[in-house]
């Protein structure tokens, strides 16, 4: 995909007014999973994105660990715009969508698989993962 389709992906699902909103939770969402994610695999999510989103993520993750409510805390820090956390987490879920639309299935598997159980109940609850693989 590319980045005008993602952010125009995020704009849609999340119900945001300009791709300027929805670029700036894209980027936001994508800062903040490259903190949670370890070792190489944000480098390997960047290198299925497009310029211009890519560089939000690390080359290698700090697997900082935090539940997913300080995720959308952190998501709406990064994001600006006056974003609450209830919006920072409707935009993460739309970003964490266009991904699973916009990456291949092993790498959207491989990002699933550092996230713990309370993220895959509510962040990727627009993405359905098949969890008994």
């Amino acid at each position: 995909m590319k980045e005008h389709e993602i952010v125009a992906a995020v704009r849609r699902i999340a119900g945001l007014a300009d791709a300027e909103h929805a670029a700036a939770a894209t980027r936001a969402t994508l800062t903040v999973l490259g903190q949670r994610l370890a070792g190489g695999e944000p480098g390997d999510l960047a290198g299925q994105l497009p310029a211009g989103i890519k560089e939000a993520l690390p080359e290698t993750g700090e697997g900082a660990s935090f539940g997913v409510e300080e995720f959308y805390r952190r998501v709406m820090d990064a994001e600006g715009h006056g974003c609450t956390q209830d919006g920072a987490r409707e935009h993460a879920r739309a970003v964490v969508a266009a991904l699973k639309s916009g990456v291949s299935q092993g790498e959207f598997d491989d990002l699933v698989q550092q996230l713990p159980a309370d993220y895959r109940d509510d962040l990727l609850s627009t993405a359905p993962v098949d969890e008994h693989r």
